[in-house]
């Protein structure tokens, strides 16, 4: 990315170059912002993942937080399903199960919202060990 540093004239050039600057800047990263808040949508954010991975469209950031969306939302459903069906199997451990399908359902919800805040605070949206799998799973087929 190009150094927007702001060039020192002694005419106060600079105040008005910083600020159309910051204006370009923010008026070009909205949509892109926008777009990774869909990805990260918990249950919904993975169609709009999955239709940009198919299509190769988007930029690097785009196509990474698709790929980590994708793979958190297919690794609770698979969790899910399994302690679901775990559940209904079994008598002993059935409640045990159902209470931690909740804690799994809970927990891959607010790491959903943590996400979203990351991406409006303008942070990285990558996740320690989540990220890497994604990249190397997901990065293999849908790239």
């Amino acid at each position: 990315m190009e150094n927007l540093e702001p060039i020192n004239d002694s005419s106060g050039v600079e105040a008005e170059h910083n600020s159309v600057s910051s204006q370009i800047l923010s008026q070009n990263s909205h949509p892109n912002q926008t777009q990774l808040l869909i990805y990260v949508i918990p249950v919904i954010g993975v169609l709009p993942s999955l239709w940009t991975l198919y299509r190769r469209q988007g930029n690097r950031e785009q196509l990474t937080v698709s790929r980590q969306s994708i793979t958190l939302t297919f690794t609770w459903l698979l969790a899910y399903l399994l302690l679901g069906t775990g559940a209904a199997t079994s008598e002993f451990f059935g409640l045990r199960l159902l209470i931690l399908n909740s804690f799994l359902t809970s927990g891959y919800f607010l790491v959903s919202i943590w996400l979203i805040f990351r991406i409006i605070r303008g942070q990285s949206s990558r996740l320690p060990g989540l990220s890497n799998l994604a990249e190397q799973v997901l990065g293999k087929y849908l790239s």
